[in-house]
């Protein structure tokens, strides 16, 4: 077994004279995109590609790589030069997999979701703290410059105090056999939520509601209702059955208010200077105090600029700084604990036929 190699690893990224060595385990959908931004990445150099199918992995690197394909993930983490795995397996494997790296000393990147239950996700969480190992989530939308400008504008104040999230990620998308819609497509709106709130809000409790109207025997359309514990509310809607495809999430704040629509290169972002504004008891004269006055505030839209730039060359540097520095990643492995929290409560919210179900990380 490999010793810990945090303060080698540390200085090998901060002083750059020698890239981390790195292996992407998993050569299937996601594998081939982590494979070409770490040999594209000057703070890494790939050293193996492991997959169950060791010709696959063989047809992504191509033929002239000198990167080593295998299916065999022990010789994989006996490498003394392999300081980090990525794990881009399915989701019933990642405890398994990432266990195995992180038990060999290696610092271990996790393809959403971190695990297929939290209970096996904070596994993995006490395992990298203990050996203090850095364990980040893939969390991929986190890592867009258009995210990382709202996280900016939520967290300045910007927006001001935020009253609720609203977000849409349909399409006629794959019904998956082995998960419901919430499980394949909701970790992406709820790992930005979590990434762009503020530190003193988070959700406390989900409501869920879900629908099967094709028979293919888990939801295929769903609505989850996040409490935050300011009182306010997020909301977030997923669908494979919606004949277009839209990918917006609006946050509302009591000053400004904001509109991320993905699917609009040339305008991202938009912010509005409109909302409502309530006139309190003081502000109102002796004859109109039995009244709120409610009045509505029209302004400007304003679309900042907002560089153009891979997601995931941005998360592979995050992961490179996460090591170098041994602090966490920005979407580390509790973010990735947050995340499984949602999707567990909302799921036995969906066996309670909506019930309101309060989250560990709530508390």
């Amino acid at each position: 077994m490999k010793p810990n190699t945090v303060k080698d690893t540390g200085a090998k990224a901060a002083g750059a004279a020698e890239p981390l060595g790195v292996a992407v385990v998993g050569a299937g959908y996601w594998g081939p995109n982590l494979v070409r931004n770490f040999q594209s990445s000057p703070q890494f150099r790939l050293r193996w590609l492991c997959d169950l199918n060791a010709d696959r992995a063989r047809q992504v690197l191509g033929g002239y790589s000198t990167v080593q394909a295998t299916s065999d993930y022990a010789a994989v983490l006996a490498d003394p030069a392999v300081d980090a795995v990525a794990v881009a397996t399915p989701a019933g494997t990642h405890l398994d997999v990432a266990l195995a790296a992180l038990r060999a000393g290696k610092h271990v990147l996790v393809e959403k979701p971190l695990a297929a239950t939290y209970e096996d996700g904070l596994r993995l969480v006490n395992e990298a703290e203990e050996r203090g190992l850095t364990l980040m989530c893939d969390h991929t939308y986190c890592y867009t410059p258009a995210v990382g400008r709202i996280r900016e504008m939520v967290r300045s104040g910007e927006l001001g105090e935020i009253h609720f999230v609203d977000s849409v990620r349909i399409n006629l998308g794959l019904v998956q056999k082995d998960i419901d819609v919430l499980w394949d497509l909701a970790p992406h709106d709820l790992s930005v939520l979590d990434f762009i709130l503020p530190d003193h809000v988070r959700p406390v409790a989900v409501a869920a509601h879900g629908a099967d109207p094709i028979g293919a025997g888990q939801s295929c359309v769903a609505y989850l209702t996040l409490q935050l514990s300011t009182g306010a509310i997020a909301h977030v809607h997923v669908n494979w059955l919606s004949p277009t495809k839209v990918r917006t999430t609006m946050v509302g704040g009591s000053k400004r208010t904001l509109v991320w629509d993905d699917l609009n290169p040339s305008q991202r972002v938009a912010v509005f200077d409109r909302g409502v504004e309530l006139s309190t008891p003081q502000e109102i004269g002796a004859d109109e105090r039995r009244d709120m006055l409610v009045s509505y505030r029209t302004g400007d839209m304003v679309a900042p600029a907002i560089g153009e730039k891979e997601a995931l060359r941005s998360m592979v540097e995050e992961f490179a700084a996460a090591i170098g520095s041994g602090r966490p990643a920005l979407t580390d492995g509790r973010a990735g604990l947050k995340v499984l929290d949602i999707l567990e409560a909302a799921s036995r919210s969906l066996e309670f036929k909506g019930a309101v179900v309060g989250l560990r990380t709530g508390r």
